[in-house]
């Protein structure tokens, strides 16, 4: 029994995510008289905000067939028009779905926008091969881009009536083009994937250095409800404080291995190992976190050494890679 439980911890890892095939409980929780959050155990998630006249959606799920379900859950609750879906940043399992609202505007930061026109394509190609499951019923999802209809660079307002809503760029980390939904009357914040809570942060196109600083600038804010990425929402500043030091800790701490394997001569398998080791106990009951971790850890040794911006990632790339670390 031993060595047949020994010889299957040391089998290989199936590829990223496609042995999660488990689907999760969706929860849909009110955090101010305006604001929502659409959540599911460490599945991506979406946020809602309901105006005096209108619904802004932020981040879309991954295709228009499950989008519905956060139709659904919206109009549970009001049937004013969806008018303006927000694309915190450019991942196709952010973005996807967003035929499924019939929004009048699509937003996203310029750089966002950028990213989709320089890596869009291959991003989606490896992001279905990676999340089967979250890609499911990806036959609906209309050719092609999700293309913004509105851009802005740093800062941009929006208007539900009398509700502000401020549309932030707060600095790079999980990627170079992150977007908040910031509304200021009811301090409820929309992370996007730069805050996480009881899931792996995806790394794989981050900038480590400027990570940490960006999470300082959103608590700057003073949030009494957050919306991360992944994980349940997070209502109160104790709350709240949690998951921005939480996420932060984990950028750190990846970091700090990479950094030190790189200064021992270390190559990227060895310090992919070492990284992985260290981090397990605090970390590796989090969601995704064997899948996000050799993304994670290439990316920092990347940027510890040689590339300061994220370089592409391929279907092709991302096997070669996978079997490079945990092959």
């Amino acid at each position: 029994m031993n060595v047949a439980m020994n010889e299957l911890s040391n089998a290989p890892r199936k590829f990223a995510s496609q042995a999660d095939l488990e689907a999760k409980q969706v929860s849909f929780t009110q955090l101010s008289a305006r604001a929502w959050a659409y959540t599911a155990e460490g599945d991506p998630n979406t946020g809602i905000v309901i105006g005096d006249d209108a619904v802004l959606v932020a981040d879309t799920q991954a295709t228009p067939a499950m989008a519905q379900d956060v139709v659904r859950r919206i109009r549970e609750v009001t049937d004013l028009p969806i008018k303006y879906v927000v694309l915190t940043h450019y991942h196709a399992v952010r973005v996807l779905g967003a035929s499924a609202f019939n929004a009048q505007q699509i937003i996203a930061s310029q750089d966002t926008y950028d990213l989709i026109v320089e890596r869009g394509e291959q991003d989606k190609a490896s992001e279905i091969g990676r999340f089967p499951r979250l890609f499911r019923d990806v036959e609906s999802v209309p050719p092609g881009m999700t293309w913004p209809t509105i851009t802005f660079n740093q800062k941009m307002t929006l208007w539900l009536g009398k509700l502000e809503v401020q549309l932030l760029q707060l600095g790079r980390g999980h990627t170079k083009g992150d977007t908040v939904v910031w509304l200021p009357q009811d301090r409820v914040l929309l992370s996007g994937d730069l805050v996480e809570f009881d899931a792996t942060p995806y790394a794989g196109d981050a900038y480590f250095k400027d990570w940490p600083q960006t999470l300082a600038n959103l608590a700057a804010l003073k949030p009494a409800a957050l919306v991360p990425g992944r994980g349940p929402a997070l209502i109160g500043e104790a709350r709240v404080a949690a998951g921005l030091r939480a996420t932060g800790s984990f950028i750190a701490d990846v970091r700090a291995s990479v950094e030190a394997g790189v200064a021992a001569g270390k190559d990227l398998n060895a310090v992919y190992k070492d990284t992985v080791a260290k981090l397990r106990p605090a970390y590796g009951h989090w969601v995704i976190f064997d899948h996000c971790m050799p993304f994670d850890v290439t990316r920092c040794f990347d940027e510890v050494t040689q590339y300061a911006d994220p370089r592409i990632w391929t279907a092709e790339r991302d096997r070669v890679m996978w079997e490079t670390l945990e092959g």
